[in-house]
């Protein structure tokens, strides 16, 4: 790291998903919770999962596109805002706030202690089994609202807590 940008040398291993996706979601996520600029390459071109959940993450740095496919890093590229998707905890809750769909952002409140519960326990890498049956189906629901990667049995929640505020405060 030189000068608050991360040079990642390895491709980060998205393309197989489970537990190294999840490292390396969280791994983005917290960089982005620093604003950090990574420059870093996936180790496949076509994931296991809907890249539009990571839009809020530092994309791939570019490299040419596969022949005849599309370049999905691209559109990742495009997309790609800082403050897209962040969280803030108080006590006894957390407010995220998720605009990487501009048609529909929305503002949630975790308060009920099942879906905290699990929320805190996904900030690192979790294997699904290693969840009880209340947290594993809090973990559903936190993927159906695009606020955690459920992939191959792992889970990794997705908005980063930020330390840079993604707006003017003239602006709040």
């Amino acid at each position: 790291m030189t000068g608050g940008q991360v040079v990642v040398d390895q491709p980060l291993p998205l393309g197989a998903g489970g537990r190294g996706a999840a490292d390396a979601v969280r791994f983005l996520r917290d960089c982005q919770s620093q604003a950090l600029t990574v420059r870093w390459v996936p180790d496949d071109d076509v994931l296991p999962f809907d890249t539009g959940l990571l839009h809020h993450l530092p994309p791939p740095a570019p490299r040419t596109a596969p022949p005849g496919g599309s370049d999905g890093a691209a559109v990742w590229r495009s997309r790609y805002a800082y403050g897209l998707l962040y969280h803030r905890r108080g006590p006894d809750f957390v407010t995220v706030m998720d605009r990487r769909d501009p048609s529909a952002s929305a503002r949630f409140t975790i308060d009920q202690p099942s879906l905290l519960g699990a929320f805190l326990t996904v900030q690192e890498p979790t294997a699904l089994d290693a969840l009880d049956a209340p947290h594993r189906e809090a973990v559903s629901l936190l993927a159906d609202e695009r606020l955690v990667l459920v992939t191959q049995g792992w889970a990794v929640a997705l908005p980063p807590r930020l330390n840079r505020w993604p707006v003017p405060c003239t602006s709040v």
